[in-house]
């Protein structure tokens, strides 16, 4: 019986007994790391978040909680809370959103006491008190995806069947509202178009803003908005990294819960999810005008405009 690819994706990365990141993840970053992220090749990114938090500090001097969604290995938070220095980190209440045992198990290594651990932002949030500074680093493109593609004249959903170990994609009807997706509100910009549609970053958008009163947030992630996220791109923008090796097509479905799986954010509907939901947007850039802002001599891999710098995108928001 066939599934979609959003189930198979969910199941790859988050099964209990063996997604990716519920028992595989072990070193992000590293030789022995499957992949790596901006805060473990470089400070940068840390002490601009530090800069970013201390500005917003200033300006909602009675928010004392800070909350890191999806803290990977930990050192991110890490590099925040030593560029903040002792007296202003010793200031804020820190909270970690983690859903992975295997990576909460490594936070609690890195950065010791001083910080409390859930399992949900909601929960977070009330213990908060719904006033906090959110901010997550390459958290989006970990959530699973629908993908479709253009096929006789129609948007189709790619679900996958698994016979005698190998995995067969089958088309069909897609059953979606196409005004809550930019990508398949108009004509393909190729024949046969793949696109992936992050409705579970709708979902938990609307699952957890409810409960944010006033704070700020800050998102980071690889992504463009809408169409220049798929220049060049018919295949869509799916691909599994295993021990620094990028796999696309068939390669997704080798490995099952030993590889990374993940896909490029459509910022056009995330800017337009969180406007709807009440969020006020304050700032759209690249991560590399973002850390110039805070660290303007900066210089480096995370600022190179044809690489980190340029692919990776910024959007900060604020409410109350």
């Amino acid at each position: 019986m066939p599934e979609t690819f959003a189930a198979f994706m969910a199941r790859a990365l988050h099964d209990p007994q063996r997604g990716y990141y519920a028992r595989r993840v072990q070193g992000i970053g590293g030789e022995r790391g499957d992949f790596a992220t901006s805060a473990t090749l470089s400070p940068q990114l840390g002490q601009a978040v530090a800069g970013w938090l201390d500005a917003c500090r200033r300006d909602m001097p009675q928010v004392r909680h800070v909350i890191e969604v999806g803290a990977g290995n930990g050192a991110l938070m890490q590099t925040v809370r030593k560029s903040l220095g002792w007296w202003a980190r010793s200031r804020l209440c820190w909270h970690v959103v983690e859903t992975s045992t295997v990576l909460r198990d490594q936070q609690k290594q890195r950065l010791g006491a001083g910080i409390t651990w859930h399992d949900t932002l909601e929960r977070a949030l009330d213990a908060c008190g719904g006033s906090a500074f959110i901010y997550h680093n390459e958290l989006l493109d970990a959530f699973p995806v629908r993908l479709v593609q253009w096929q006789n004249d129609a948007w189709n959903e790619v679900s996958v069947e698994f016979a005698s170990g190998r995995a067969c994609e089958v088309l069909e009807p897609l059953t979606l509202e196409s005004e809550g997706f930019s990508a398949i509100a108009q004509a393909p910009l190729h024949p046969q178009q793949r696109y992936e549609l992050h409705e579970s970053v709708r979902d938990w958008l609307r699952g957890w803003t409810p409960h944010w009163k006033q704070g700020a947030m800050l998102t980071v992630d690889y992504g463009d908005v809408f169409p220049a996220v798929y220049h060049r791109r018919p295949r869509g923008t799916l691909r599994a990294y295993l021990m620094h090796s990028r796999m696309e097509g068939q390669d997704l479905y080798e490995n099952v819960g030993r590889q990374d799986i993940t896909a490029d954010i459509n910022f056009t509907d995330y800017r337009r999810w969180t406007r709807e939901l009440g969020v006020q947007e304050q700032a759209w850039q690249t991560q590399a005008e973002f850390i110039r802002s805070y660290l303007p001599r900066a210089t480096g891999p995370l600022l190179d405009p044809e690489g980190a710098g340029g692919a990776f995108k910024v959007v900060i928001h604020q409410r109350g």
